[in-house]
């Protein structure tokens, strides 16, 4: 069973993000290599869930009738 992924941690900077394990940065089981796989929010920022392919586009959202 996987772990649900947390969409705002607190503190995303001490995990590693790269599999299912959420190792701390120190401590990788692994094998993903050297560098930790950061975050979505570390990479894109607070909103990273308005990114990419389920991204509501603007053409979707209903308008106010003027």
């Amino acid at each position: 069973m996987t772990k649900k992924f947390p969409l705002h941690p607190a503190h995303p900077e001490r995990v590693c993000w790269g599999c299912e394990r959420y190792c701390p940065a120190d401590s990788m089981r692994c094998g993903n290599g050297s560098e930790r796989t950061q975050h979505p929010a570390e990479l894109l920022g607070e909103d990273w869930m308005d990114f990419g392919l389920d991204a509501p586009r603007e053409s979707d959202t209903p308008q106010p009738p003027s």
